[in-house]
C-alpha cells in the first residue's frame, strides 16, 4: 500500500486531452478539488496555457483573468510540470485548459494528453 492510498487529502493525476486541431480541453469538473500542477507531454505543440471557467456546468464560458483584468497564463514547454497557485482557482468547479491565449489560440497538431495534479484540502 502506498502513502497515496492511506492519506485523506490525496493527489490525483487527472488526464485531460486537447484533441488534434483543437486548442481546448473538454469541460473539467474539479468537484471541490484544487489544481496544483499541470504536466505537459513531450510532443506538445509549443504554446502557453490559459483557462476558461463556467459558472453553469458548461452552458457559458468565460476567459479566466486576474483581478487586474489580465488573462491568467501558465508558461509551458514540452515535458514540463507547471506548478500552479491553487488560490486563484480554488472557487472554480468547471474549467477548460486552452493551448495559447484567448486572442491567439494554438491548435495542437495531434491529440495531446495533459495531466492535472489535483487534490483536496
Amino acid at each position: 500500500m502506498s502513502f497515496k492510498d492511506t492519506c485523506f487529502s490525496v493527489w490525483e493525476a487527472l488526464p485531460v486531452t486537447i484533441n488534434s486541431g483543437s486548442s481546448l480541453t473538454d469541460m473539467i469538473n474539479l468537484a471541490g478539488l484544487r489544481l496544483f500542477a499541470i504536466v505537459l507531454p513531450s510532443d506538445w505543440t509549443p504554446a502557453n496555457l490559459t483557462f476558461q471557467m463556467s459558472p453553469d456546468a458548461g452552458t457559458t464560458w468565460a476567459n479566466l483573468n486576474d483581478s487586474n483584468g489580465t488573462e491568467i497564463v501558465a508558461v509551458a514547454e514540452t515535458s514540463c510540470c507547471i506548478l500552479m497557485d491553487p488560490a486563484p482557482l480554488s472557487s472554480l468547479q468547471y474549467l477548460r485548459v486552452r493551448s495559447g491565449s484567448s486572442a491567439e489560440p494554438i491548435a495542437q497538431s495531434a491529440a495531446r494528453q495533459l495531466k492535472l495534479i489535483i487534490r483536496g484540502i
